[in-house]
């Protein structure tokens, strides 16, 4: 048998990859992988919102073609800082589009929310290795988003764990899988009262009991919403039915996800809580990497508890159910809302419960209907980011 060479590894050139985020949690867990191992990778583009300090520090140790900053306002110090060193600097939200469409063999989407969407269809458009860890472009924009991925030919691998998880045990031919199950830690509340979580501060709901990430999916696992979009993601992705997904609490994280088939046999993959994992899988597919996660030890932690969620202490569960099932705009709509009401909550104008309030109003107050371009999708978007910043305006002037 006459294997072909894999970009990126060991016996091919390196293989190029652009991020999408590099300052964020997940990019800069990329860029950890990538200069441990130089001889397979090497950096197209980089960038980034509006950390300019960071961004080019990255650059400086990784000599990417570009450097790109959002933020126009972030543009001259990052080109003050890297006069002289070859790297090309842009700005703008038409730059970040440009840096994914540059010619790199894979793209790490990992701009967080909904903002990431057009460069990460950029990346698709062009037939791209595109590794999402962006769940919230499936969701606002789903079907239009894999129609772009089928006429381009590009392959999108999923970066969230659990999605990766499914994806490396993942075998659907004739029809054979049954259910895809998803694990949840629960997140900081999964024991907590009503009125704690009521309570509940920024610093309180970001701190992950398993997990290190950025701060807004931290909250949504506090909500347990993280969970919600990702069975939204998980249903599109797979092509499995909103029925066919069900939810787990796992509270050690150490099963990332399970897939089971119609003999009752039961995949999971397994690891330690640590997202280099899941990166590196989608960096080095279709081959695997060395990366420094710890290592699993069963003995040492001796047990593995499950439990069902409570729908009553995480109503986003529901919410994201029936906007999968309505279907067209209510997918973007609970994204859009969403983003804007854990917004409010980090900056400390509306509670932690009022975060699913935003959502469910917000989604009662529109109607649904389809969505036959990704400029339906912007339109739908911006809409429901009035409605959200409306009401979050009404709950922080409330006694």
């Amino acid at each position: 048998m006459v294997v072909a060479e894999v970009p990126g590894s060991a016996t091919a050139a390196p293989r190029s990859v652009t991020v999408l985020g590099s300052t964020g949690s997940v990019g800069t867990q990329t860029l950890d992988l990538i200069a441990r191992a130089p001889e397979r990778f090497r950096v197209e583009a980089l960038t980034a919102n509006s950390n300019a300090s960071l961004l080019a520090e990255q650059a400086r140790a990784l000599r990417p073609a570009v450097a790109v900053v959002a933020d126009e306002r972030a543009y001259r110090p990052l080109k003050e800082a890297l006069a002289g060193t070859g790297v090309a600097v842009a700005a703008g939200a038409d730059a970040v589009v440009e840096a994914a469409r540059r010619p790199s063999d894979l793209v790490m989407a990992a701009i967080v929310g909904a903002a990431g969407l057009p460069s990460t269809v950029a990346a698709a458009e062009r037939g791209a290795l595109v590794a999402f860890a962006n769940k919230e472009c499936l969701v606002s924009a789903g079907p239009l988003m894999l129609d772009v991925v089928r006429a381009s030919g590009a392959t999108l691998l999923p970066v969230d764990s659990e999605h990766n998880a499914i994806y490396q045990v993942f075998d659907d031919a004739a029809g054979r899988v049954e259910r895809l199950i998803l694990t949840a830690s629960g997140g900081p509340f999964r024991t907590a009262d009503p009125a704690a979580m009521a309570a509940a501060t920024p610093a309180e709901a970001v701190a992950h009991p398993t997990w290190t990430m950025g701060a807004k999916i931290s909250v949504d696992s506090a909500t347990m919403m993280n969970k919600g979009l990702e069975i939204i993601e998980a249903s599109l992705l797979f092509d499995m039915p909103e029925s066919r997904v069900d939810v787990l609490i796992h509270p050690q994280s150490v099963i990332h996800s399970l897939v089971e088939y119609t003999d009752g046999s039961v995949l999971a993959q397994l690891g330690t809580p640590d997202m280099r994992t899941p990166i590196a899988y989608t960096l080095a597919w279709p081959e695997r990497m060395v990366t420094p996660s710890a290592r699993l030890d069963l003995a040492a932690i001796g047990r593995l508890d499950f439990e069902r969620p409570d729908p009553r202490r995480f109503p986003a569960l529901d919410l994201a159910r029936a906007a999968l099932k309505a279907g067209g705009s209510a997918p973007t709509l609970l994204n859009a809302a969403n983003e804007v009401a854990v917004g409010a909550f980090l900056a400390g104008r509306i509670g932690f419960l009022d975060i699913v309030r935003v959502v469910e109003e917000t989604l009662g107050r529109h109607d649904v209907r389809p969505l036959a371009s990704l400029d339906d999708v912007y339109a739908v978007d911006a809409e429901a980011r009035a409605l959200a910043d409306a009401c979050t305006a009404r709950l922080a002037e409330a006694p």
